[in-house]
């Protein structure tokens, strides 16, 4: 239960302070990249004194998997913020636990209660209402939209099934190998990004992705510790509709933002679905 719940808060706090970077002008991609270069040189530091950095081959293949779906989906979902509704956008990106439960259930033999089955649809509706109501303008709509929509539901959908792909792969033992290659790969493909843009990093977009990168190394430790103790089709949408409460409650309570009554209604019934999961 521990591990469970320090990895809702981590991944909680991660979004918060990503958000935090954003309201404070930074360049999104350049704190992305900067966070997955960092976490990789602290992880390679760590390995490294211990004489434990290379892993097998099996560790590199599932980081680059995951470092791929990781840096295609945050420079996605920065781009689809920018240029789609925020609110369907989130909805997207938070409904891609649907992915991995979905992978659990047929490629891993994962199984759900009838209990479990209703908190699941309960929910999917509550992260469809927490996510409705914003007005933000626009400029990609209809069949573009949808599209855009549809690769950021694939793409997060992709990289959390690599996370639960890792103990089923048998590489239980080498959580921070698999971390290290997946951040190292994030990285080096979000500093290509950043370089064919000819977007030279600021001082202070690298230092807070630093702080991130530092912040989010314990989130995706605790996340593939808390996927070694529950299975996925009840680990995701726990997770995921635990992690939407709390942004609704930073966005009211911290960030001063008037919550629709679309989204206090989603965020009562997340609650009650939580529970059933559980």
């Amino acid at each position: 239960m521990a591990w469970l719940i320090l990895s809702i808060l981590m991944s909680f706090g991660f979004g918060q302070a990503f958000k935090w970077a954003q309201r404070q002008g930074c360049h999104a991609p350049s704190v992305v990249t900067a966070n997955y270069l960092f976490m990789a040189l602290l992880l390679a530091a760590y390995l490294g004194a211990r004489g434990e950095l290379s892993g097998d081959g099996a560790a590199w293949r599932m980081g680059l998997f995951i470092g791929v779906f990781f840096i295609a989906a945050m420079l996605v979902m920065t781009y689809g913020l920018d240029v789609a509704h925020v609110g369907a956008v989130l909805t997207a990106f938070r409904l891609a636990i649907l992915v991995p439960v979905a992978a659990g259930l047929w490629i891993w033999g994962e199984t759900l209660s009838a209990r479990q089955v209703a908190g699941l649809v309960l929910g999917i509706a509550s992260l469809m209402l927490m996510t409705r109501g914003d007005t933000s303008p626009q400029r990609v709509t209809g069949a573009r939209a949808l599209l855009l929509l549809a690769v950021i539901f694939l793409i997060q959908g992709g990289g959390q099934i690599g996370l639960r792909w890792v103990d089923k792969a048998g590489l239980k033992d080498q959580h921070l190998q698999v971390l290290f290659a997946t951040a190292l790969v994030a990285g080096s493909l979000g500093a290509a990004f950043v370089a064919a843009r000819r977007r030279m990093p600021r001082r202070r977009d690298v230092f807070v992705g630093m702080a991130i990168g530092t912040h989010n190394m314990v989130n995706l430790a605790a996340i593939l510790v808390a996927l070694s103790l529950y299975e996925g089709a009840v680990y995701f949408p726990i997770a995921g509709c635990a992690a939407v409460i709390l942004d609704n409650l930073a966005a009211h309570f911290l960030w001063k933002e008037r919550l629709a009554r679309p989204a206090l209604a989603g965020a009562a019934l997340g609650a009650v679905s939580v529970l059933l999961v559980y």
